[in-house]
């Protein structure tokens, strides 16, 4: 189910935050949609989406996050704080001249957009995420059993280990990730793990990676923001959740609506963590219906 490749999508590299992104570009216009990819992603894991959004009449971004792909990696492991993942997106957003923007988010690229869209960094004309929890929404449901799934980031705090784990024996590692997590084995065929793969293996590309996850474990932001506290979120909201995600509980949805004033939830049931990539037939029509102001299906209706 690979859907587009690489080369049917523009490529630019974009100056932003004091960083040169790699940009993954679809549509045009003044209205922009920016997708923000997670972790151990890049840009093409919305090759899905793109063409829908496209289609819809927005210029389609999906970046490669710093550290990640042909995007810029710096090397301190501060240098992956939120407010500094936060920047880029407002860097991104002012680079791109769009008169309106709406943030797409799944994973890592959702705890930041869900703190973009917090903090007000840049205007929103709407935000969607996906399989991943509003930070006040996971502080305040997150038990004993998430904690246990959450293994990994404690781990990831070890130095050099995890990255050799990780791309040892060209990167075999991060095709079975994708694959053995999916909960649809067809998401992933051998030329999109190949995509995965050959980013992870770009020189210092495992380090960066994992230095999000080091930079959140010493502080890195996310205990200032917890600090600032968690004002409500006045932009329009989308969230879809792969019920089966592996490392994320279905439980951290509940109290969202708390924290957002105007929110859509729908679940995928059998769905996996990727779930713009395992299930895109049904992520597609939710998204188009929502974006175009229509009643938003569930997935048992699809």
């Amino acid at each position: 189910m690979s859907g587009p490749r690489p080369d049917e999508f523009r490529h630019l590299q974009i100056a932003a935050n004091g960083l040169r992104f790699h940009v993954a570009e679809a549509g045009a216009g003044d209205r922009l949609a920016l997708c923000l990819h997670g972790f151990p992603e890049c840009w093409y894991s919305w090759r899905h989406q793109m063409p829908l959004l496209a289609k819809l009449g927005h210029r389609v971004w999906a970046p490669d996050l710093r550290g990640y792909g042909e995007s810029d990696r710096p090397l301190a492991v501060s240098d992956y704080a939120l407010e500094r993942l936060m920047d880029d997106v407002a860097g991104l957003v002012d680079a791109s001249g769009a008169r309106e923007v709406t943030l797409l988010c799944h994973d890592w690229g959702g705890i930041v957009g869900w703190c973009f869209a917090m903090r007000k960094v840049r205007p929103l004309a709407r935000l969607v995420c996906m399989n991943v929890p509003h930070l006040g929404a996971g502080l305040e449901a997150a038990g004993l059993r998430q904690r246990l799934r959450s293994w990994y980031i404690l781990f990831f705090q070890l130095p050099w280990l995890p990255e050799k784990l990780l791309v040892g024996g060209g990167a075999r590692r991060i095709g079975r990730m994708l694959r053995e997590s999916a909960k649809r084995l067809e998401a992933f065929d051998d030329a999109d793990l190949e995509v995965y793969r050959q980013n992870a293996l770009r020189p210092g590309a495992a380090t960066a990676m994992i230095h999000y996850y080091r930079a959140l474990g010493r502080g890195g932001g996310y205990r200032r923001q917890i600090a600032q506290g968690f004002p409500t979120i006045e932009t329009p909201t989308l969230l879809l959740w792969g019920t089966e995600d592996i490392a994320l509980g279905t439980e951290l949805v509940a109290p969202t609506g708390r924290f957002v004033r105007d929110l859509t939830v729908r679940f995928l049931p059998g769905i996996g963590h990727w779930v713009q990539q395992e299930a895109p037939e049904a992520v597609n029509a939710m998204l188009e219906a929502w974006l175009t102001g229509r009643a938003v299906p569930g997935a048992d209706s699809l």
